[in-house]
């Protein structure tokens, strides 16, 4: 008979899934013992850091990523980055070493007590499996849970002394649908709707990169002829930013986005949570009198929505649906919603957020990846950067800081994995550079194509700028002085070097991105607080 060791990998090649990203501990090396020369390992510093990466893999090759993190000390570790990949939807299946089964009773060290609820509420299944027998048909299930919509991480604890134990040599493999379609009765409903209003408005979410439906999503807007907005805190852009009727990202708070509706009549919203919202400033949902249709796949988006009424689809599967019942309008946009983007002052110094995204933007080639932490200058990154292409931008969904460095390495991976080898510029903040600063390693080691641009003003600008909106004056722990981060940088084996001017600023990511492997160019930022309403 041969041993769960081998049925299971079995299992993973018929999937697909011979990546394993990591950071291996005393409990997980019966797993990895005597490692198959067909799958790859990706090791990493840090639990948050594995995590991350994974994401990166996963949501650059648009399918799931073996995460191996050592019992419960790693998955406390790794949790920050399980709550982003939860809800950016990402298909992971994390797995952490157990204690030996004849020992599990006395709790001793490195015991991953409770391990199915550590991580919840952040990944979609948890389980330990009560037998060894069972563990291939655990990642079965794992797998298939991972990618049904809304698709998002899993997880499996797995005691270390299963993995020899002989077992049948059963075949769990099978098929499952990835993809929700729409009732078509309910998609009849909202194009009567669509078509009998008289001023609709259209915002769009990352369901629509997701799904790939970024062409569909045009024909939608380019047919109704209205404006698009972007949603809040998108992390994934689902309309190119160029396009005349693109009206920009949604403000976050409930007042001030409502505003934004005025004078129209439906609001169709598609792709996205109505809404992501933060900080709180009161007001209507949506004006008095305005309709709002949802389309999401996720059902809880849609349980939990304050105003609307919804449908749970694949954003691509609805707009399919959808598109031959719609009425073609005329278009009353003349001319681009938004003005082109601002002229910044290149000669101020230390330079403003808008002048550095303008000075990278120059730099970077007509085919790149673009990944964001730097909370602080995410407006003038908006407006600086107009993406016009899928699959090329990536931030956090869920607001807490050190996912984008290894995720960053992560998509460079999938790049590289992919034969596309597009280059990845990750914008970071000073403060966000040291959550997961330990990717530095992997992306060295890997020999990833990254640039990260470091934004250094000494504080947590972003914070300052709520501290005001709050009206919570001396709070501490908000500036961050005597950090080097090209010592940092080069501590980790990258080449970094500090760029102060727009010239230098371009000429510095210019000569990163024609290197290969990982880079770091630190920039000087004016101090500035900025308007969060």
């Amino acid at each position: 008979m041969r041993t769960v060791k081998d049925v299971t990998f079995d299992l993973l090649r018929k999937l697909g899934l011979t990546t394993i990203v990591g950071n291996p501990g005393s409990t997980e090396e019966t797993f990895l013992k005597d490692f198959p020369k067909d799958f790859d390992y990706v090791m990493a510093l840090q639990e948050a850091s594995v995590v991350g990466i994974a994401d990166g893999i996963a949501q650059g090759l648009r399918k799931p990523v073996i995460v191996n993190v050592h019992t419960g000390a790693g998955m406390g570790n790794a949790l920050g980055c399980i709550v982003t990949a939860f809800q950016n939807k990402t298909p992971l299946i994390i797995t952490a070493g157990q204690q030996t089964r004849e020992m599990l009773l006395l709790e001793p060290l490195l015991t991953n007590i409770d391990a199915a609820n550590l991580p919840r509420p952040w990944v979609k299944w948890a389980y330990e499996p009560t037998r060894a027998e069972d563990i291939p048909a655990a990642f079965m299930r794992a797998y298939a849970t991972a990618m049904q919509q809304p698709a998002g991480p899993v997880f499996l604890s797995l005691p270390l002394d299963d993995w020899d134990k002989p077992m049948p040599e059963i075949d769990v493999f099978r098929t499952v649908a990835t993809r929700i379609g729409p009732d078509p009765v309910r998609v009849a409903e909202f194009a009567e709707r669509i078509n009998a209003a008289r001023s609709p408005v259209i915002v769009y979410g990352s369901d629509l990169a997701r799904s790939q439906a970024w062409k569909d999503g045009i024909v939608f807007a380019e047919t109704l002829g209205v404006p698009v907005w972007t949603a809040p805190f998108a992390e994934r852009t689902p309309f190119p930013e160029t396009h005349p009727q693109h009206a920009g990202a949604l403000p976050a708070a409930i007042g001030p986005l409502g505003k934004k509706f005025a004078g129209h009549d439906l609001v169709i919203v598609i792709g996205a949570p109505v809404f992501r919202y933060y900080p709180y400033v009161g007001g209507d949902y949506i004006p008095k009198g305005t309709q709002l249709l949802q389309v999401t796949d996720d059902p809880n988006m849609s349980s939990k929505a304050p105003v609307g009424d919804s449908l749970v689809s694949d954003a691509r599967l609805f707009l399919e649906a959808i598109q031959p019942q719609l009425k073609k309008r005329t278009s009353s946009i003349a001319s681009p919603l938004r003005p082109a983007p601002k002229t910044p002052d290149m000669e101020a110094q230390p330079l403003a957020g808008d002048a550095i995204m303008a000075a990278v933007r120059d730099a970077c080639p007509a085919d790149y990846v673009l990944v964001e932490e730097a909370p602080s200058v995410v407006a003038e990154m908006q407006d600086q950067f107009r993406i016009d292409k899928p699959d090329c931008f990536y931030t956090f969904a869920s607001g807490g800081l050190g996912w984008d460095m290894p995720a960053a390495v992560g998509l460079a991976l999938a790049e590289r994995s992919s034969g596309r080898n597009r280059p990845v510029v990750a914008l970071m903040g000073d403060g966000s550079f040291q959550y997961s600063v330990q990717a530095l390693y992997t992306a060295v080691q890997q020999k990833a194509h990254v640039v990260f641009v470091v934004l250094q003003n000494h504080e947590y600008a972003i914070l300052k700028s709520f501290a005001e909106l709050e009206e919570t004056p001396n709070v501490p722990g908000l500036d961050l002085p005597g950090i080097d981060l090209e010592a940092l940088a080069k501590g980790y084996g990258a080449p970094a070097k500090l760029a102060r001017t727009g010239a230098e600023v371009t000429a510095a990511v210019a000569e990163a991105i024609a290197r290969p492997g990982a880079s770091i160019v630190v920039v000087p930022l004016t101090r500035k607080r900025h308007s969060l309403i």
